[in-house]
This record gives structure tokens, C-alpha cells and sequence, in this order.
């Protein structure tokens, strides 16, 4: 069954056709970050008009609770502690899924399960839509960027285990580009190397390396890492 709440893309709730304004879809993404907390009135109008809200803001937070409210349920949003609680399962919430999917995928790899793992972690990139909490304001930069880290993430650990399982020739064209769009994050330039060596193309996988090096001098002037100098 699909998350109700989906955040790895648009906000979109299941059986929702409108969530409103951008301040409404702010308030319920601030929420569903914090899934089961309580989140304090401050920290919502902070969200929702950052640096300079205006006079009523307390007033128009309480008005776009409510309106969640009658969207939603009046026992998915509860007020307690000077702030509001939205109630919903792990499971409910795409982002909750994916991290979940991405931890079972990542032990089961460390397990040597590699097609088991793999298994799980296409199941959690499949639940990205688009870039994260789209529709809902610059706000949420910081999260936008962790939820993005956390993708990235899980695509390597998928890709390592398809290296694992030895897929290497049909993973050059997609680490090559994920090396283009990611210059300086030096994973995709080791799991490019493997692939490319372990398809017989030693020459290339050194050119990877060469390109590597002058990327990093020239962007951040610092030599390639440990491990990639070691492979």
C-alpha cells in the first residue's frame, strides 16, 4: 500500500486532491518532519514566515490548522505543550518508509545478501518522486538537503550491490552519469573505476582517477581521498 503522506516529491497526502496555500503545505510538511513530536507554535511561524512574520501570525497558524484539521481528521492533529502534534504510522509517511527500507537494505549488504539487499533499496528509491517536499517554500533548505544526502546514499549502496552481484557493464552508462551531475562526491568515481575495470576496461578506470584528481585540485584543492588513491 502507498504512504498516505508523501513528502519525497510534492507534499501530497492519499485522497487529498488540495492542501492549500504554500503556508498550509508548510505547516503540514513541518509536521509530518516531525512525525509524533510535538512542534512548538515558534518553530511553525518561524517556518511558515521566516525572518519577519507579521502580526498575525498567531491567529493565521491557528486558521491553517484548522483547515488541516477538516482535511485530515481532527484526531491526526492534536495541540498539546503550546504546539501541535500530527499523529500518523512509520509507515504512513513515505520518507519514514524509505529510511526504514534503507537500514534493512544496508545489514542485509553488510550480510553478504547482496541481491536480498538490493531487493529492499530499489524499494526505497522507488518511493522518490522528484526533489523532496516540493511546493512548500525555502524554509525547509536544510532538509530538502539531508533527505537528498540520504538518497544519495542509498543509490550507492544499491549500485554496491550490484557490483556485488556482478553487474558491471550495465552499470557504467548510470555511474557515469551520477559522476557527471555529483563531480566532487568521490563514491561514484570509485564505484565507476570498479565497474569499468572489472568490464575489462583498465585503461578507462584510470582515466577516471586522472579526471578525479584534476577535479578535486582544481574545485577544491585537495588531492583525491584514501580510498580512492588505494583503488
Amino acid at each position: 500500500m502507498p504512504p498516505r503522506f508523501r513528502i519525497l516529491g510534492p507534499l501530497e497526502v492519499e485522497g487529498v486532491a488540495s492542501l492549500g496555500g504554500p503556508k498550509q503545505r508548510a505547516l503540514l510538511a513541518r509536521l509530518l518532519l516531525s512525525r509524533g513530536r510535538v512542534v512548538a507554535k515558534e518553530q511553525l511561524v518561524d517556518d511558515l514566515w521566516p525572518g519577519d512574520p507579521p502580526e498575525t501570525a498567531a491567529h493565521a497558524l491557528q486558521v491553517y490548522v484548522s483547515a488541516l484539521r477538516r482535511l485530515l481528521g481532527r484526531e491526526r492533529l492534536r495541540a498539546e505543550h503550546g504546539g501541535y502534534r500530527l499523529d500518523a504510522s512509520p509507515d504512513e509517511v513515505d520518507a519514514e518508509r524509505f529510511e526504514r527500507l534503507v537500514r534493512s537494505g544496508a545489514r542485509l549488504l553488510e550480510r553478504g545478501d547482496a541481491a536480498a539487499a538490493r531487493s529492499l533499496l530499489e524499494r526505497a528509491l522507488a518511493l522518490w518522486r522528484g526533489p523532496a517536499l516540493g511546493g512548500v517554500g525555502e524554509s525547509f533548505h536544510a532538509d530538502r538537503a539531508r533527505l537528498d544526502t540520504e538518497r544519495l546514499a542509498a543509490l550507492e549502496q544499491r549500485i554496491e550491490a550490484d557490483l556485488a552481484l556482478g553487474r558491471h557493464e550495465p552499470l557504467v552508462a548510470e555511474l557515469e552519469a551520477l559522476v557527471a551531475e555529483h563531480p566532487l562526491r568521490e563514491s561514484f568515481r570509485r564505484q565507476l573505476m570498479l565497474a569499468l575495470y572489472r568490464s575489462g576496461r583498465q585503461a578507462d578506470a584510470l582515466d577516471v582517477y586522472r579526471a578525479a584528481r584534476r577535479t578535486l585540485r582544481a574545485e577544491l584543492g585537495l588531492e583525491p581521498g584514501p580510498e580512492l588513491r588505494a583503488l
